[in-house]
């Protein structure tokens, strides 16, 4: 299980082989050690002794440091994961080869498919009750359609020679993507579009939120696969940016999070923003419906796994196709 602290004076020790969770001095959690896969901290005034630190680092449990609008600005996780030496030096040279281009390509098909996929998710309902509005995303969904077949209509030798050309094609759909988006809120939610970093309006807000989740999920899964988190394809290099996080992130964006905001707002249930933050009772319902997401089961090779599962799949996916022992299939969720 994952292990998420959002409130502050909480301290973390350990007893035996397992964790206490302490708030004012009373245990409120124990939880084995060994049920473990991530905690995240989301909140100031939190406290972790090293006896907890060291035991995590031992079980391979990775410890994730988030700011209060879900951005990471640390992480703890053992360096004898990142052992794996051919791993890397084969993702390093794909960047200045073809892998580099098909994998970019590939994440960014996902990414499209995604994006359908989670606006026809939301229209089903619509076309007996909402015929025109039915119809407009569906217009949406078939232009976004085109723009994954002009993504195979590009071609290069090395990913430096054709980003501009990828990110113009997912810059195009994600514009269609997101007005698509307003369309769905209707007259239930205001939604001028989609910011980054910064925004304070309450879709953005929790969108902000829940990818900052998700860049903690996906970093640990590329840790795990022997992967370097900044060494990238998609996203340009660039100091401290930990761009092969933010390239396998968008091909989950939809699934985990998007889809999450979309139905909260659908049901009614008001996304609370308090001096330009989530308040901690729109946090809290964030993190629990992120978390059911993220346990909740989909189709992938065949079989059923959970989405917390096939992130980590994907992540291994990666390392072997970099090594040329695989080809890279993006993940595409139901809808």
């Amino acid at each position: 299980m994952d292990i998420i602290i959002d409130d502050f004076g909480v301290s973390l020790g350990k007893k035996s082989e397992r964790l206490i969770i302490r708030k004012k001095g009373e245990v409120v959690q124990e939880t084995p050690l060994f049920d473990i896969s991530q905690i995240t901290i989301t909140s100031s005034g939190v406290s972790i002794t090293t006896d907890v630190i060291q035991e995590c680092m031992e079980r391979g449990i990775q410890i994730n440091f988030l700011t209060f609008n879900g951005q990471p600005y640390a992480q703890i996780s053992s360096p004898n994961l990142t052992g794996t030496v051919m791993t890397r030096r084969e993702q390093l040279a794909a960047y200045n080869d073809k892998r580099g281009v098909e994998l970019t390509r590939e994440i960014i098909k996902g990414k499209i498919k995604n994006q359908q996929n989670v606006l026809k998710y939301f229209a089903r309902h619509r076309k007996e009750t909402h015929p025109e509005v039915y119809r407009q995303i569906y217009d949406g969904i078939s232009k976004m359609e085109n723009h994954i077949k002009e993504l195979f209509q590009q071609d290069a030798d090395k990913i430096d020679d054709i980003r501009p050309q990828f990110l113009s094609i997912e810059g195009r759909a994600a514009d269609i993507y997101w007005e698509m988006v307003g369309v769905i809120f209707a007259d239930k939610q205001d939604f001028n579009g989609r910011e980054h970093r910064g925004a304070q309006d309450p879709v953005n807000s929790a969108l902000n939120y829940g990818y900052g989740m998700l860049y903690s999920q996906v970093w640990g899964a590329l840790v795990l696969a022997g992967l370097d988190p900044f060494a990238g394809f998609m996203h340009v290099d660039r100091p401290g940016k930990p761009s092969l996080v933010l390239d396998v992130t968008e091909e989950f964006r939809q699934q985990v999070v998007d889809r999450v905001v979309i139905a909260i707002i659908q049901k009614g249930t008001e996304i609370e923003i308090k001096d330009g933050k989530l308040t901690d009772t729109t946090r809290k319902t964030l993190i629990e419906k992120f978390k059911e997401r993220l346990e909740s089961v989909e189709t992938f090779d065949g079989k059923r796994f959970t989405l917390k599962s096939i992130i980590q799949k994907q992540a291994r996916h990666i390392a072997t196709f970099l090594r040329g022992e695989s080809k890279y299939k993006a993940f595409v969720g139901k809808w």
